[in-house]
């Protein structure tokens, strides 16, 4: 499903090939208090990647002010590379930042809890040289698969996020939450360059710049192993989507994110 700015979807015009000279993919990680299986993360993404049988993956973490050893550990692990934020300033921001230093053809950020199994990143990827600029996750596309579900706070607080954000995208999204989301790496530079939400919003902001850029979007099943716990709070969360979504209209009035793209 191909998502655009008014008018009928648009589909890529052209594959995007690798370019010569980057790794063909970056994987980001944002990571806050990971200390205790960053390590494994890692380790995991590094072993089912080289099993594809590319040599150009570059795996970066951005460890969000945590308070613990969190991107020692990242470090020992083996990733390519491993960026502080000296305080904790929420997934936005340490996605952003590992997203403006990456330097892969194509770019994909997962979280650290491993969610979605490595493989689907492949899948965001080929779907990226396929031409897609930009390629999202869906748990509410029909094909998804779950081998695990998430607890019940979760389900719903991600029902109602998706509720607020008809509010600022001109079309609707099954899932604006996911945490598994593909660039271009050109379309991932144009998008975090503008971005300027730090907190939950940010997936949204996100979108809505690849509509107000006329980038295109595809959204792709996921096979979703959740983890046991949730840092959700329904109540406190739903305000702060609230706020960051308002935030979004007013820089948008204000021209903050530059003309809209014609045609």
């Amino acid at each position: 499903m191909s998502r655009t700015s008014g008018g009928p979807p648009r589909l890529p015009a052209a594959p995007h090939a690798p370019a010569p000279g980057r790794p063909r993919l970056s994987v980001v990680v944002p990571a806050f208090g990971e200390e205790a299986r960053i390590a494994r993360t890692v380790s995991t993404l590094r072993t089912a990647l080289v099993g594809t049988g590319d040599d150009g993956v570059e795996l970066v973490v951005v460890d969000d002010g945590s308070p613990d050893a969190t991107a020692r550990r990242a470090e020992e692990a083996g990733a390519d590379r491993v960026i502080r934020l000296p305080v904790n300033r929420g997934k936005g921001a340490a996605v952003r930042a590992g997203v403006l230093s990456a330097t892969g053809s194509t770019i994909v950020f997962t979280d650290a809890d491993l969610s979605y199994p490595p493989a689907q990143l492949i899948r965001l990827r080929d779907e990226v040289e396929r031409g897609w600029d930009v390629v999202v996750g869906s748990r509410r596309h029909i094909d998804t698969r779950t081998l695990m579900r998430s607890g019940r706070l979760r389900e719903v607080s991600g029902r109602v996020f998706n509720l607020f954000t008809r509010a600022v995208l001109s079309r609707p999204f099954g899932d604006t939450q996911c945490g598994l989301k593909g660039f271009h790496h050109d379309a991932a530079h144009r998008l975090f360059s503008l971005g300027l939400i730090d907190g939950f919003a940010f997936d949204v902001e996100l979108l809505w710049l690849a509509e107000h850029l006329g980038l295109t979007v595809e959204e792709v099943a996921v096979e979703l192993d959740s983890a046991d716990g949730s840092t959700v709070r329904l109540s406190v969360d739903a305000l702060r989507m609230l706020r960051d979504l308002a935030r979004i209209r007013r820089r948008e009035a204000a021209g903050a994110y530059g003309p809209r793209a014609v045609g």
